[in-house]
């Protein structure tokens, strides 16, 4: 069996690599170029020259091939200008599921179609389940058996490859995973989704692995030092406006650009006030920030469109267009589920923990998500995901 293992050059996909290996998989490894060169000063992370030197070391220190495929053009026009785009419209995106929405398991699938290989890996921290419709009749690929929870929920009513968390909670990675398409995540190996970070670092430190000493990858890859607003400053248009106080509709002060500022924000506001205050609200057709104490940001009501379902009971993939842009983007149709609202937790951040919610499915396949408490701060642009229990059933861009 043949794997291609996407490898950015540190320890995460360096180990995938080595496990899969050592698992009797004939393995090759792929390194996308990212960087566009008009931009080289301001990228660093897991997709630079150096990281794929260091991946290429990677590979012939285990002895496995290595290529890299040059993607700066697509990675800048499917993942850098809409992520620039989103925060001049007051949005929050996340440009680590833009890209593995549109670049990096895409593209892993086809190099791999082209290489004759039946699976793609990479080294995310969560777990790929594969089940023939029964309890005791899982696998999770890679790692050996797995037993799934069938309950009486209409999720479970289904076979096919299920996304489930990994078993590290300060690690897990399954939020970012909930673009993936049925094609990708059937022929998906997760090695790491049932280890421990502390673990892939000393399989890494005793195979002297070039990336056993390199530190966490950042948040946002090809931004240096996580300054995402220094990034912003340097290639957006300011455009000042007031910034005021949701509760008194008194003028606090001014901002410098609306792409500055995010839902639940207390820093670098640039106003005086006898007690904290968050951003609240961006109103992109004023130009105008709002904010207000603490309580104001939070939400336990919003809309989710541009929804993936991780159901393999689906229908075929259908195309749409962008409702603000003049683009497409693929989503699953509605579920065949029986009724049109269940049960679920649905996390809006990677790191938050998921929260009990009701969904409700609409007519137009958008979502309502009404939490049973007010969490803090979801931001249009951000996704929420969809879970039940430890198993991701969908996930979608909040309004």
């Amino acid at each position: 069996m043949k794997a291609l293992v996407g490898m950015s050059g540190g320890v995460d996909s360096s180990v995938t690599a080595y496990l899969l290996k050592e698992q009797g998989y004939e393995v090759e490894g792929l390194s996308f170029i990212l960087y566009e060169a008009r931009l080289r000063n301001t990228f660093s992370g897991c997709c630079s020259m150096e990281s794929i030197n260091d991946a290429r070391r990677t590979a012939d220190r285990i002895g496995i091939p290595h290529a890299a495929m040059d993607l700066r053009e697509e990675f800048m026009s499917r993942v850098i200008e809409p992520f620039i785009a989103a925060y001049a419209k007051g949005m929050t995106p996340n440009p680590c599921i833009l890209c593995n929405r549109h670049i990096k398991f895409p593209y892993l699938l086809k190099f791999a179609d082209e290489k004759n290989a039946g699976f793609i890996a990479t080294g995310h921290y969560a777990r790929v389940i594969n089940t023939t419709g029964g309890p005791g009749e899982a696998e999770t690929r890679g790692q050996g058996s797995a037993e799934i929870p069938f309950t009486d929920s209409p999720i479970h009513r289904f076979t096919g490859s299920y996304l489930r968390k990994g078993i590290d909670p300060k690690k897990d990675q399954s939020y970012v995973l909930y673009v993936l398409r049925p094609e990708e995540l059937s022929r998906l190996i997760l090695p790491l989704g049932e280890k421990r970070k502390d673990e892939v670092r000393e399989i890494a430190r005793r195979l002297d692995l070039p990336a056993a000493k390199r530190p966490e990858s950042q948040e946002i890859c090809f931004i240096e030092d996580r300054n995402y607003f220094k990034f912003l400053e340097n290639i957006s248009e300011s455009t000042e406006g007031p910034i005021i106080n949701v509760e008194t509709g008194n003028i606090l002060g001014s901002h410098k650009g609306i792409y500055l500022y995010t839902i639940g924000q207390r820093k670098r506001l640039g106003i005086s006030s006898p007690e904290p205050l968050y951003v609240v609200k961006i109103d992109t057709h004023s130009n105008t920030v709002y904010v207000g104490p603490k309580e104001a940001a939070l939400v336990k009501e919003f809309l989710v469109k541009e929804i993936n379902w991780l159901s393999p009971e689906s229908d075929t993939e259908t195309r749409r267009i962008g409702e603000s842009e003049n683009q497409e983007f693929t989503v699953s149709p509605r579920p065949r589920f029986p009724m049109s609202s269940f049960r679920a937790s649905v996390k809006v951040r990677s790191m938050m923990k998921d929260e009990p919610a009701t969904l409700s499915l609409m007519h137009d396949g958008r979502v309502r998500v009404s939490y049973d408490e007010p969490q803090w701060a979801p931001a249009p642009g951000q996704s929420a995901v969809f879970y039940e229990g430890d198993m991701v059933i969908g996930g979608g861009i909040i309004i």
